[in-house]
């Protein structure tokens, strides 16, 4: 018989590497909640997590300028979901997954910490 703190971990759909703790009442985690991924996946540093349970992710790219025949550094910043499980810190680099919307700026969920 399981105790009632333990919680079951799903099967996300992408070989990633488990957290060691459980969420509580977190419905947005993808391997304790009901949260479903799909769409694209990203890699990127953690740059703030001032937020419960949130954070900003930061994206760097390379964008071609064909006048100079160089490259220009961009960068991106999207709000991802910090499930408690994986509980992300700033500079961290991590996978976000896509998924439904979770709020107004929020559809992507922290997957795995690299």
């Amino acid at each position: 018989m399981m105790a009632k703190t333990e919680k079951i971990m799903r099967n996300i759909g992408i070989t990633v590497k488990a957290p060691e703790t459980a969420c509580v009442n977190d419905k947005n985690c993808p391997f304790h909640g009901e949260r479903a991924l799909r769409g694209r996946s990203l890699v990127g540093k953690i740059v703030s997590i001032k937020m419960k349970r949130n954070a900003i992710m930061e994206i760097e790219r390379r964008v071609p300028l064909h006048k100079y025949e160089r490259f220009e550094k961009r960068k991106t910043r999207i709000m991802v979901h910090n499930p408690e499980c994986l509980s992300a810190k700033e500079n961290d680099k991590v996978l976000v997954m896509e998924t439904r919307k979770i709020s107004k700026m929020k559809s992507f969920v922290i997957v795995e910490k690299l």
